[in-house]
């Protein structure tokens, strides 16, 4: 399945065409549509799809438009962020997407040192380092990641999603051949596309760090909910059914690890941390999978009880596994 573009227009092509969903987001939106409209490289497009915002989000993007031209604004019911991307992909005209929500922000020469490093080195995508805001006690440390270019990237890619949307730009023609983000998929969305296109892509990395995602409600990064880390399982078990010679290479003992192993570290985490509700389910995924060692069964059967008893109970398992 392919996405087709649907817009036609005799105006110069831009060189990226930028997709931003909307919903409600009038707090933080004018400064994320300005460090968009701000880039150093003009030769862009906006695309904000409102996915059926109530709040002033509407009237901003109004105003906005009507200031530059480089603005469309596209409105849909609610859907939620990834049909609304799609619908962005589909109106897209540039060679080239990035991906930007309504709440985060971009250096001011992120595009332009992107498409620099994509043109270069002949990449089809092109990554930089981020920086989550918003956390209790000030921002999160800046982050670059590893150097994937000389990686096996489909690896890398089934392991864990190796990037976050908003701190790259990636060919417009990757992205609807496969189809765009799958709209079954509550979670890991973006994991689901990168692992897809991975075999035919190639990337290079900006070793810079030029991407802001920003945190609501002063949050901490304590761990995966149970949302996420169960939506990476499906997402790797959609992947390994659809492509069954990546098991044959791979190994099917490696693959066990970087599926149920990832789970069972994930069970872990939430257990020492007393975030029972998610630790609870996680083990009975190994348990029903078959994948559930005698070391567990005793850290399961705690993660049963209500969490005031364990205070009291759990003193004597011993170290951590």
């Amino acid at each position: 399945m392919s996405i087709t573009p649907t817009t036609s227009t005799s105006d110069p092509l831009p060189q990226i065409s930028v997709v931003m969903p909307c919903y409600n987001a009038a707090s933080f939106l004018r400064e994320a549509v300005m460090s968009v409209l701000g880039q150093s490289l003009q030769e862009l497009e906006l695309l904000v799809v409102d996915d059926g915002s109530t709040d002033e989000s509407p009237r901003i993007l109004a105003e906005l438009a009507r200031a530059d031209t480089r603005l469309r604004v596209l409105r849909q019911d609610n859907a939620g962020p990834s049909p609304a991307r799609n619908r962005g992909i589909e109106a897209a005209r540039g060679p080239w997407l990035a991906f930007l929500d309504a709440d985060d922000w971009w250096d001011r020469d992120c595009l332009a040192r992107l498409l620099q490093a994509a043109t270069n080195a002949r990449a089809q995508l092109a990554y930089c380092g981020w920086q989550n805001v918003g956390l209790t006690g000030g921002p999160g440390e800046p982050w670059l990641p590893p150097d994937h270019s000389a990686a096996d990237l489909e690896l890398v890619c089934f392991r864990s999603c190796p990037w976050p949307i908003h701190a790259l730009i990636v060919a417009r023609q990757k992205i609807t051949e496969a189809g765009g983000f799958d709209v079954t998929l509550r979670t890991c969305e973006d994991f689901d596309l990168w692992l897809r296109i991975a075999r035919a892509l190639r990337v290079v990395r900006v070793p810079e760090v030029m991407a802001f995602y920003r945190h609501h409600g002063h949050g901490q990064l304590t761990g995966q909910s149970l949302d996420m880390i169960l939506g990476h399982l499906r997402v790797q078990e959609q992947y390994l059914a659809a492509q069954p010679e990546f098991t044959h290479r791979i190994g099917a003992t490696r693959i066990r690890e970087l599926t149920l192993g990832r789970i069972r570290d994930q069970a872990y985490v939430h257990y020492w941390a007393r975030r029972l509700r998610i630790a609870r389910p996680l083990f009975r995924v190994l348990l029903e999978r078959g994948a559930l060692h005698w070391q567990d069964l005793r850290y399961a059967l705690l993660a049963c009880l209500p969490g005031a008893w364990l205070k009291y109970l759990d003193q004597g398992t011993g170290s951590r596994p």
